[in-house]
């Protein structure tokens, strides 16, 4: 089996913080195999939330605005995961974008409940709890924003010696 290990970017939202859910959405990200190779509780300033969301050219400037003012209105936890095909695993665990579509099992789809027809209705940001990057470019694009490369810490779980490591009789013995 070869190994696909990937690192990808996860924000834990100011709604995710605010409700207490941060713990309990990390679990789900260590149960499903992923290693934490950062974390860090930080307060975004309205330029680094900007500077996070321009990596995504497609937006448009109502949105952007909203999406700041999200991210920058309180703290978030900023973390970077490993393991092998992160990047979708992290995805599919955190659900579709809009929480009204994600499916039950899923963090979005179990702890909350908000839609694009209700942000837009309230002049704000969708209330998603998470933001996962979606490819490997935009993981370490977005990675540099939160992160200093000393930040992010390389070693080996047991997990991993597991998962990845073609000769396992050293270990079972």
């Amino acid at each position: 089996m070869a190994n696909t290990k990937e690192r990808t970017l996860v924000l834990l939202k100011p709604d995710a913080v605010q409700r207490n859910l941060a713990g309990e959405i990390i679990s789900r990200f260590e149960n499903a195999g992923l290693k934490i190779v950062a974390m860090k509780l930080v307060l975004p300033t309205k330029d680094q939330a900007y500077t996070h969301y321009k990596t995504n050219p497609n937006l448009p400037e109502k949105i952007l605005q909203h999406l700041v003012a999200f991210l920058s209105a309180s703290p978030v936890v900023a973390m970077v995961l490993e393991g092998n095909k992160a990047i979708p695993v992290v995805r599919k665990l955190v659900g579709s974008t809009e929480p009204l579509q994600s499916a039950p099992g899923t963090i979005r789809g179990d702890f909350t409940l908000d839609s694009y027809d209700l942000a837009d209705k309230d002049g704000r940001a969708v209330r998603n709890l998470v933001h996962a990057s979606s490819s490997i470019e935009d993981a370490e694009a977005e990675t540099k924003i939160w992160f200093d490369k000393k930040e992010l810490v390389d070693y080996k779980s047991v997990r991993e010696q597991i998962l990845y490591d073609v000769n396992l009789d050293s270990i079972l013995e």
